[in-house]
This record gives structure tokens, C-alpha cells and sequence, in this order.
């Protein structure tokens, strides 16, 4: 059986959603192994499947618990870790921060379709539709009304990094990937989370990856790196 926590993510590059609780993890000090499954190995899916029925990366292993998705994995961390004040203390505060969270989580299908994560693209402006072009609207007013309301402590969404931050991290990805125009206070926002050591962390290991994606690479066939 494996000891501690054991983290089963897709590929660096692409896997936005394994981004989420692994740079919270890293952020927060939480230790834990990992282990990489590309997205398109022919065993996937059986290998996935095999540690949660939703055969989905990620996938958090903790002894015999199992806990997919990534918005449930850092609830549960938030439980297991207190310390780690992954959610805001203040009640009225920890509650937008979870209506924000889950907002990303169900919501911007129009951005995330138009605007796939990848991280080793060259920074290259993409023209928006205009459903995607309100997603990105609604998510900088989301992170200006953070930041005024919430922000006094730091420099992200609620002062300190926290799940909320972890949960719109892919979107500062795609931001700067595809160079979307921004106010200057969601700019800061994206400078404070492209700072963090983990952020770069994961960015040397995705560049290191071989896999290609040709439905995540927007230029196919050319695949441009950085």
C-alpha cells in the first residue's frame, strides 16, 4: 500500500485540472509523490479507472481513501490540513471563495475550449468568439472584486495563496499563453501567481514532457515551444 499522499496527474503541459491540487500542494507545503500518466496512453484509461470510477486525472491517494476531481481534492486537503488555511478564515470571505471556485469549476467551457492550457507555446494572441471574450470578462471582474474586497493580505485573490488561487491558476496559464488583454489589477494578479516557485517548478518539468497533443496544440500541425 502506498504511504502518504500520492498524487496521479496527466501531462504537465495540458492537464489543467491536475494543475490545480498539485501547485496548491506545493504552495501550501503539503508533501506528497506524484506520478505522471500522459493523457493519451493507450492504458489510460484502464489505469485511471482502476483508482476511481470516473477514470479521471486527478486523482488523490491517501491510504485507502480515494478523492477525484480537483475542486473535492482540495476540500479535502483543506480538511486534512487546516493549517494550510487553503480557504479563507473569515466566514463571509471563505463563502465567495467557494462560490468562485466552483464557478471555475463548472463554468468557461467557451475559454477553456478556444483556449486549451500550454504551457511551452510561445506567447501568440489568439482572436476570442465573443462567448469566449465574456468568460474572460467575467473572470477579471471576479478577480477585481477579489482583490478589492478580500486582498489586503497579499497579493492574491484573499491576501494569501489559497484553493481559490489553485483553481483560476490554469486560467493565468491561458491568459499568458494566448497574451488575453486584461485590467491592470487582474495583470498584478497573474504576476504574483507566474512568480510562485511551484509555478516554475511545473513549467520546467512540462517542458521536459516528449507526449504531443495535437487537439491541445491550437498551430497543428506546427507545434511552436518556447
Amino acid at each position: 500500500m502506498l504511504m502518504g499522499l500520492h498524487l496521479i496527474i496527466g501531462n504537465k503541459n495540458y492537464s489543467s485540472w491536475s494543475f490545480r491540487p498539485w501547485l496548491a500542494m506545493k504552495v501550501a507545503g503539503i508533501a506528497f509523490e506524484e506520478t505522471v500518466i500522459s493523457l493519451e496512453a493507450k492504458d489510460f484509461k484502464e489505469r485511471v479507472t482502476a483508482l476511481s470510477g470516473a477514470g479521471k486525472v486527478p486523482v488523490l491517494i491517501d491510504g485507502e481513501t480515494r478523492v477525484w476531481e480537483s475542486l473535492a481534492i482540495l476540500e479535502y486537503l483543506a480538511e486534512k490540513f487546516p493549517a494550510a488555511c487553503l480557504w479563507p478564515q473569515q466566514a463571509g470571505a471563505r463563502a465567495h471563495a467557494r462560490a468562485i471556485a466552483s464557478e471555475m469549476h463548472a463554468g468557461f467551457m467557451p475559454l477553456r475550449k478556444q483556449l486549451p492550457m500550454n504551457t511551452w507555446r510561445p506567447v501568440k494572441h489568439r482572436v476570442l468568439d465573443d462567448e469566449a471574450a465574456a468568460n474572460v470578462i467575467r473572470i477579471d471582474a471576479i478577480w477585481n472584486g477579489c482583490r478589492e474586497r478580500f486582498g489586503a493580505g497579499g497579493p492574491f485573490l484573499f491576501g494569501s495563496f489559497g484553493a481559490a488561487d489553485a483553481m483560476y491558476a490554469p486560467v493565468v496559464w491561458r491568459f499568458r499563453t494566448y497574451a488575453v488583454a486584461v485590467s491592470a489589477t487582474a495583470g498584478a494578479y497573474m504576476q504574483a501567481v507566474m512568480a510562485l516557485p511551484a509555478w516554475h517548478e511545473w513549467r520546467q518539468a512540462a517542458r521536459r514532457e516528449p507526449w504531443v497533443l495535437p487537439h491541445d496544440e491550437v498551430d497543428w500541425p506546427d507545434v511552436p515551444r518556447e
